[in-house]
């Protein structure tokens, strides 16, 4: 439980930090977003949970980060 409660406050740091460091980029980057298909976001969502699981398989699973 101590684990999930360091990586939900590492996910919140990560997810603020683009805003704090650059505010009006931001927006501007949000507006360009809300241009692009949803299907091209449901996309790029996708890969980047299979990235994301195969980050995970490799650290758990592998001897390359002891």
């Amino acid at each position: 439980m101590k684990l999930l409660a360091l990586l939900i406050g590492l996910v919140l740091i990560l997810e603020g930090l683009p805003y704090v460091a650059a505010p009006e980029a931001m927006q501007d980057w949000l507006k360009k977003l809300s241009d692009i298909n949803p299907s091209q976001l449901r996309s790029m969502g996708l890969l980047a949970m299979v990235i994301g699981l195969t980050i995970i398989f490799v650290v758990q699973k592998t001897s390359l980060f002891q």
